[in-house]
């Protein structure tokens, strides 16, 4: 018969518990009372939120959320705490709303599926800015970017600035087949022309503005929003890249409603997190016609039977179609290319 040894008997040691009697437990506050937010900036853990009723407040991520799950520009939080903006007061933030876009980047192709970050949530559009001349257009960068806007399913738009130093025409034909959206500007002795046309497409949406350094995309959100204070740099002449001046996304609301959400300038987008069949969907043509494609096909020029190219053969596809694939193609080329433009 087994020996009861009780508590009290000295050749029992009981363990105080450090943390307390309360038993553990999964189940998290709802906090109902929470105020829902806008991050409009984050700098070192700190985030820069604008709640509901237009309180500007500074808030931290809480210890609920764990590490996982990163907060990043354009998030819907929800935040308690204090929440009156008063200056040394933080808010806490303790749920991230569902998203409705993803903007990512990945920091070389052919990396890990797990380095890829996000850099924007719940944008409507991607606006891909690039200069005409002073630094020289590069493609295959706009390439990249639109490859991004479509696997996010955000609309790309297109912003050429600098037109007065060259003509538009042969760049805008290159994406032609895509029907993107295209905004022109230019300036004339300190004026930018055709930004109304600028305005009048962010108008009422949320929008992200992507390029190059030195492309003049700091310049144009300072006159959008001439609260912005962007700092604004020359191209260098030797390397003909233009100097960082935007160190951190930040979202700024436009006088006439809506969003523009500014993002530090770009030299490389790793796009290794993106499927051949996510760029697919963007091109709701060739989406169909892929479905005929045996399994595996990679869908680009030397990939073997692939019903695309029967397609085109056929006479099937037209002018249009025909330029449509040769357009995918190339972004699907710039998918699987060197992260460097």
């Amino acid at each position: 018969m087994a020996r009861d040894i009780g508590t009290d008997d000295a050749r029992v040691r009981v363990r105080p518990n450090p943390k307390g009697n309360r038993p553990r437990t999964k189940k998290r506050p709802e906090h109902a009372d929470a105020v829902g937010a806008l991050v409009l900036g984050v700098d070192r853990g700190r985030y820069q939120l604008l709640t509901d009723d237009g309180t500007p407040v500074v808030g931290m991520k809480a210890r609920e959320l764990g590490r996982g799950g990163r907060i990043v520009v354009g998030d819907r939080v929800a935040v308690v705490g204090d929440v009156t903006g008063r200056k040394d007061t933080l808010a806490r933030i303790v749920r991230v709303e569902p998203r409705t876009s993803v903007l990512r980047r990945s920091a070389e192709d052919g990396d890990a599926a797990g380095v890829e970050r996000i850099i924007v949530a719940n944008a409507d559009q991607l606006v891909i800015v690039t200069a005409l001349a002073d630094p020289e257009p590069r493609p295959r960068m706009v390439d990249r970017c639109l490859v991004a806007a479509y696997d996010a399913g955000m609309e790309p738009v297109l912003c050429l600035t600098k037109a007065d130093l060259a003509d538009p025409a042969p760049f805008l034909a290159l994406y032609e087949a895509l029907a993107v959206p295209a905004l022109i500007t230019s300036r004339d002795d300190g004026v930018i022309h055709g930004l109304d046309a600028v305005r009048d497409r962010l108008a009422g949406r949320v929008s992200v503005l992507i390029g190059h350094s030195g492309v003049g995309k700091s310049t144009l959100v300072n006159a959008l929003v001439p609260a912005a204070g962007r700092a604004t740099g020359d191209v260098n002449a030797v390397t003909g890249r233009g100097r960082h001046t935007s160190s951190s996304a930040v979202a700024l609301e436009l006088p006439d409603g809506g969003w523009v959400i500014d993002t530090p300038g770009v030299r490389s987008f790793g796009l290794s997190h993106v499927a051949a069949e996510g760029l697919l969907r963007a091109f709701p043509d060739l989406d169909a016609v892929a479905q005929e494609c045996p399994r595996g096909c990679t869908h680009t020029a030397d990939a073997p039977d692939c019903a695309l190219d029967e397609w085109v053969a056929a006479g099937l596809a037209g002018p249009a179609g025909e330029a449509r694939l040769a357009s995918f193609r190339r972004l699907l080329a710039a998918k699987t290319g060197a992260a460097e433009s």
